[in-house]
C-alpha cells in the first residue's frame, strides 16, 4: 500500500486533513496535526519534511505554500524521484499539486481530493491546462517506468509547439493515438515503448518501459543473496531485460522461508508470490523437464512454471538457465499499448 504524510498547522487544517485522509482508501496515511497535537510541538518541520520526501508517496501540507516550499526545497532530487507534493488551504477550497504532477500522480490526485472537498484543483502544468497528451502521465497510468525522465521536456514541448512526435512500440497498440501522436512519422522528438532502451529511433527518444516480466527462481537450501542475485542478473541481462522490467518474483512454495531468496525480494523491492508443486504442474506450457526436480519437491520444473504462473499464463522470455546452485527463468504477462485518443 501506499504510503501518504499529511501535515496541518491550524485546527481548522487539521480537520481539512483528516477529511483528506478519508477520501484516500488506497494510501496509508499518517496525520500530523502541528498545533493541536502537543507531541508535536518541539518537532522539527525540516526533519519531517527529510524523512517523509524519502519514505513516502505523497506528502499533503495543509496550510500556506509557502512553507510547503521552504520545507520541501533543501530535499529535491528530480522528477523521477521525488513524491507527490500536494498544497491546500485549511478551508480547503484549493488544492494545488506542487511536485510531481504527472509521475508521481499529484494532479490525478489534486482532481480527486478537489472533488471529495468540493473544492478547485489549481493545476499548473501546461500540458494539462492545454488539454495536451502528457506522456509521463500515461506511463504511470499504464504501468510503465520512465527510464530518462530528462527526455520528457522534448516530447512535451514539441506537442506544445503543435509538432508531430512519434511513437514506435514493440507491443501491440490499440485505440485511436493523440492529435500529433504518430506510428509512422520521422519526427525528431518521440517515445519508445519496449525494453530496449539503447534504441534510439528519434533524435530526442524518450523510453518507456513496461512492467512485465516476473522472475521465476529456483534455488538449493542455504544459497545466499549475492549468488541469487547474480543468477537473475545474469538471465536478465541474456534475455535483454532491463531490471526496470521487472515487477515480481516467484517460485514453488516449500522455499516460502528460503532466507537468501527472501532477502532479495526485499532488497529489489519485489513482491515474491508462492505456488504449490500442484499449482506449478498445471501451468500450462513447454517447460524444461529435471527428474532430480520432480523427484526433490513434486514437480518437473520450477523457475519457468513459477515465472509463468506469476505472470498470468504469459509468454517465457528466458528459459532455465542455471548459475551457482540458482535456476532462473522469465516470464512476461500479456500486455498492449493501449491510448484512448
Amino acid at each position: 500500500m501506499k504510503h501518504a504524510k499529511l501535515v496541518s498547522f491550524t485546527a481548522a487544517g487539521a480537520q481539512t486533513a483528516a477529511r483528506c485522509a478519508a477520501l484516500l482508501p488506497d494510501f496509508r496515511c499518517e496525520q500530523y496535526a502541528r498545533t493541536i497535537d502537543l507531541s508535536l510541538s518541539g518537532t522539527s518541520l525540516a526533519r519531517f519534511a527529510q524523512q517523509a520526501m524519502v519514505d513516502c508517496d505523497m506528502i499533503v501540507f495543509v496550510g500556506a505554500a509557502g512553507i510547503a516550499v521552504r520545507a520541501v526545497a533543501p530535499y529535491l532530487m528530480g522528477k523521477a524521484y521525488d513524491p507527490a507534493v500536494i498544497v491546500i488551504d485549511e478551508a480547503g477550497r484549493f488544492v494545488i499539486p506542487l511536485l510531481s504532477g504527472h509521475l508521481g500522480g499529484a494532479n490525478a490526485l489534486a482532481e480527486c481530493l478537489a472533488d471529495g472537498l468540493g473544492a478547485q484543483a489549481v493545476v499548473t502544468t501546461a500540458t494539462d491546462g492545454r488539454e495536451v497528451f502528457a506522456v509521463d502521465s500515461w506511463a504511470r497510468a499504464h504501468g510503465c517506468v520512465v527510464v530518462d525522465p530528462q527526455h520528457i521536456k522534448y516530447v512535451s514541448g514539441a506537442l506544445l509547439r503543435g509538432e508531430t512526435v512519434g511513437v514506435r512500440s514493440d507491443f501491440p497498440v490499440d485505440g485511436r493515438l493523440p492529435a500529433h501522436i504518430s506510428l509512422q512519422a520521422e519526427a525528431e522528438s518521440g517515445f519508445a515503448i519496449g525494453y530496449d532502451t539503447k534504441a534510439a529511433p528519434f533524435a530526442h527518444t524518450l523510453h518507456l518501459v513496461p512492467r512485465l516480466v516476473h522472475i521465476g527462481i529456483g534455488c538449493r537450501r542455504g544459497t545466499p543473496v549475492e549468488r541469487i542475485e547474480a543468477a537473475v542478473r545474469a538471465a536478465l541481462d541474456a534475455a535483454g531485460v532491463p531490471r526496470s522490467a521487472v515487477c515480481g518474483a516467484a517460485s514453488i512454495d516449500v522455499k516460502r522461508d528460503e532466507p537468501g531468496l527472501l532477502l532479495f525480494s526485499a532488497q529489489a523491492g519485489l513482491p515474491l508470490a508462492f505456488f504449490s508443486a500442484e499449482e506449478l504442474r498445471r501451468t500450462a506450457g513447454d517447460f524444461t523437464p529435471s527428474a532430480f526436480v520432480e523427484q526433490a519437491v513434486g514437480v518437473d520444473n520450477v523457475c519457468e512454471r513459477a515465472a509463468v504462473c506469476a505472470a498470468g499464463g504469459g509468454r517465457l522470455l528466458c528459459r532455465k538457465t542455471a548459475r551457482d546452485g540458482v535456476t532462473v527463468a522469465l516470464a512476461e504477462r500479456p500486455w498492449r499499448a493501449r491510448f484512448d485518443g
